[in-house]
């Protein structure tokens, strides 16, 4: 798929079937970077960014997907091909019909050209690890270091997936943590050290058994090298029910103990990958597929999760959309005034239901 970046405004014009990695690659060249990353950045494609509305580990402080996106070119459900937005960095004329495309999950348009916006290449990260004995005094921690700083990454796994991860590829990780947190920072001179330093501290304070930091980047890359692995290490253990819920920062301990909770009542493990930083978590119900008792606890703890996520303020989904699993869920989340306005806005670009049939509505 075609990338073409323009040094002199910052933008890389792709098509849809480019990959995350190699948007990044070529921005690069020029000195220039592409934010988003999703964990899964080498193989997912930047039209499924944006019709998910992506986030990924660097999203804290960087944004999401739509933050990005200057321009799209879109062809509608009767064939008319549509330029929306387009290169420059400020556009308010009509509505904002970009933003309304990003996130849509393919049910507007099939987007076939992306503008997007590139930023300077920062600096080397520093790297702060912490493991914690319980959920609560990891999710505390977390608490503590947003109220004080905007770090460029701020991720947790839970001990299910720091076994799996030990059992995929042995890394020296504590078996035995409750949590693992990995924050950084990026931000220039000194800063970057000061600013690790602090989460250290916060970390100790809010019960960490352990925690340090580090400006060696290749060190820093491998424990970020661990969080990315997480999907490849539990998908070993068994079939998948991949959730992304979100909620407000001060409710994430909250939502943290609910997802334990919900583990033990349903007898189910469920390994747990978060974008800590901004109240998005990511459990994943394991279950064997040919046991129908699992299966059944295995979508009544799906179900418990996302209504979890409701209970706290938050959503039933962050990043990676409402898709068919979670369509019976949306009501629930948006209640029946706005369901409807979504449904209206569905029938006024797709009057005849032929975009992605199925999904989210």
């Amino acid at each position: 798929a075609a990338i073409e970046v323009d040094p002199v405004c910052g933008i890389a014009t792709v098509e849809p079937g480019a990959l995350n990695v190699d948007v990044k690659t070529a921005a690069a060249a020029h000195g220039l970077w592409y934010p988003q990353d999703p964990a899964s950045f080498r193989m997912s494609s930047i039209g499924g960014n944006v019709a998910t509305n992506a986030g990924g580990l660097c999203c804290v402080k960087y944004g999401v997907t739509v933050d990005y996106v200057l321009g799209l070119e879109v062809v509608l459900a009767d064939g008319t091909l549509v330029k929306l937005g387009g290169r420059t960095f400020k556009d308010v004329a009509g509505l904002p019909l970009v933003k309304l495309f990003v996130g849509s999950e393919g049910t507007l348009g099939v987007v076939t050209r992306v503008h997007l916006r590139l930023v300077p290449m920062p600096p080397p990260a520093s790297t702060m690890v912490a493991t914690f004995p319980t959920l609560r005094s990891a999710g505390d921690a977390v608490v503590a270091i947003m109220g004080r700083m905007r770090p460029s990454m701020l991720e947790m796994m839970n001990q299910v997936i720091i076994n799996a991860v030990e059992d995929h590829q042995a890394m020296g990780l504590d078996r035995d943590a409750a949590v693992l947190l990995l924050g950084q920072s990026d931000s220039p001179g000194d800063v970057r050290s000061q600013e690790v330093a602090l989460m250290t501290e916060l970390c100790l304070a809010a019960g960490a058994k352990e925690a340090f930091a580090t400006d060696d980047p290749q060190e820093g890359e491998q424990f970020v090298e661990v969080r990315r692995t997480a999907g490849s290490a539990i998908a070993a253990r068994g079939s998948l029910l991949p959730e992304d819920i979100a909620v407000p920062i001060d409710r994430l301990p909250e939502l943290l103990e609910n997802i334990a909770r919900i583990a033990v009542e349903h007898k189910v493990e469920i390994p747990l990958a978060a974008h800590a930083g901004d109240g998005n978590a990511h459990p994943a119900v394991i279950y064997d597929a040919s046991d129908p008792v699992m299966c059944a606890n295995a979508y009544a703890a799906f179900d418990a999760l996302l209504r979890a996520a409701i209970a706290c303020g938050g959503t039933i989904t962050g990043e990676h959309g409402v898709g068919r699993m979670k369509r019976h869920m949306l009501p629930e989340q948006l209640g029946p005034d706005v369901l409807a306005l979504n449904l209206r806005i569905k029938a006024a670009f797709d009057p005849a239901g032929t975009l992605n049939p199925g999904v989210m509505f």
